[in-house]
């Protein structure tokens, strides 16, 4: 692998970094990996360009011995083509989430093509498109693609569920036989879910899955177990831990919410999802039905719509409806408004040197918001 096309590369057999290398004569040459303008900036230049773009997912697992040098190709590959997103890369794959301008999406394609493990790799296409989805590129090395918790050698993802389209899943699931699990957090399956499912009642992916295996293992050998996430490489973990637990009849939605949605439009497919399928980048969600299954963390009015305090200091992730938004001025509290009407200046001084309270990352579960009732399980079939 060349870490670019122009620029010829080696691995550091001593470390194994990459290392560039330069024709003796053109010296020294500063390589950009990093993003120069600020996301605001990058904001009123997509605006006043009218660059039309399209978001996208992808994922696999895949053994990658130096995920630095392949952060740092996919850094000088993309950033010329204006790709913006969060991307993860791990020795045991790459997890991305992306916003390509619609006219380099070619471009941007052969970038992968050209790398063996990624050469024709499913790209999940989002439901709804925002051309300000993502306003950065950040490329991060991380121990994991997913936070899931456990070694190696207890879900190898290689050996998980079997793969089940739109329509093998529609079928499954209304069998008796099946338990349905959504393998995403609270604030997720809160706002939109499949009919039947079990909603587990936890803050995190990791939280869930000996959580799971433990409440159903009396019928590990006899019952379906079906598991679905956003995009599906939460369940490609899920599926092998549940094998790996003695679970026999183990499947998994291929492709997650956003594939399952893209196949029944195109189908003609039975849609069995309700509400909005929660996504992690500025639009928060992509409606899927008409029906709005939560309600304002507020006022308790039907509402759906994710927002994040608007004190920075807060951040914190909630629910709440347009009427609420305009008198708390998109904040969660009387506390917080009170904050954003102090002087810039001031409001950055409270911050400085403070770490941010555990109730910031609790997603909707702060004790000054009505909470949603605890759910184990949703309507029964």
């Amino acid at each position: 692998m060349i870490l670019h096309p122009a620029i010829p590369s080696m691995l550091c057999p001593a470390c194994s970094t990459a290392l560039l290398l330069y024709p003796e004569h053109l010296g020294p040459v500063a390589i950009q990996l990093y993003n120069k303008m600020s996301a605001e900036q990058q904001k009123e230049w997509i605006l006043s360009a009218g660059e039309k773009r399209i978001t996208i997912s992808f994922y696999t697992y895949e053994r990658i011995l130096n995920p630095r040098f392949l952060r740092d190709k996919l850094f000088l590959d993309w950033n010329p083509l204006h790709v913006l997103g969060r991307i993860y890369v791990a020795t045991e794959g790459i997890n991305a989430q992306l916003s390509v301008p619609s006219e380099h999406m070619e471009a941007f394609k052969s970038t992968l093509d050209s790398i063996d493990f990624l050469n024709g790799i499913r790209l999940n296409v989002a439901i709804e498109q925002d051309d300000l989805s993502f306003l950065k590129l950040t490329i991060k090395v991380r121990p994991k693609i997913v936070a899931d918790g456990l070694k190696d050698w207890e879900a190898d993802p290689n050996k998980g569920g079997v793969h089940l389209d739109a329509l093998e899943f529609n079928e499954i699931i209304s069998s008796k036989d099946t338990i349905l699990i959504d393998m995403r957090n609270h604030y997720e399956s809160e706002v939109g879910h499949f009919e039947g499912a079990v909603l587990p009642d936890v803050d995190t992916f990791r939280e869930s899955l000996p959580r799971l295996v433990d409440e159903f293992s009396s019928q590990k050998e006899e019952k379906n177990i079906v598991m679905y996430c956003t995009g599906g490489i939460r369940c490609e973990k899920a599926s092998a831990y549940f094998k790996n637990n003695g679970y026999q009849k183990v499947y998994q939605l291929n492709g997650g919410v956003i594939e399952y949605v893209r196949q029944i439009k195109e189908q003609g497919v039975e849609n069995k999802f309700h509400g909005k399928n929660f996504v992690f980048d500025a639009r928060m969600a992509e409606r899927v039905s008409d029906e709005v299954i939560s309600t304002c963390h507020q006022c308790g009015a039907p509402c759906d719509t994710h927002v994040n305090c608007a004190n920075i200091a807060c951040n914190l992730l909630f629910i709440q409806c347009d009427e609420c938004g305009a008198k708390m001025e998109s904040t969660c509290s009387d506390a917080c408004l009170a904050v954003t009407h102090l002087p810039e200046e001031e409001q950055v001084r409270l911050r400085k040197g403070k770490k941010a309270k555990k109730r910031y990352f609790s997603k909707g579960r702060a004790g000054h918001l009505l909470q949603k009732e605890t759910v184990s399980q949703s309507t029964a079939k």
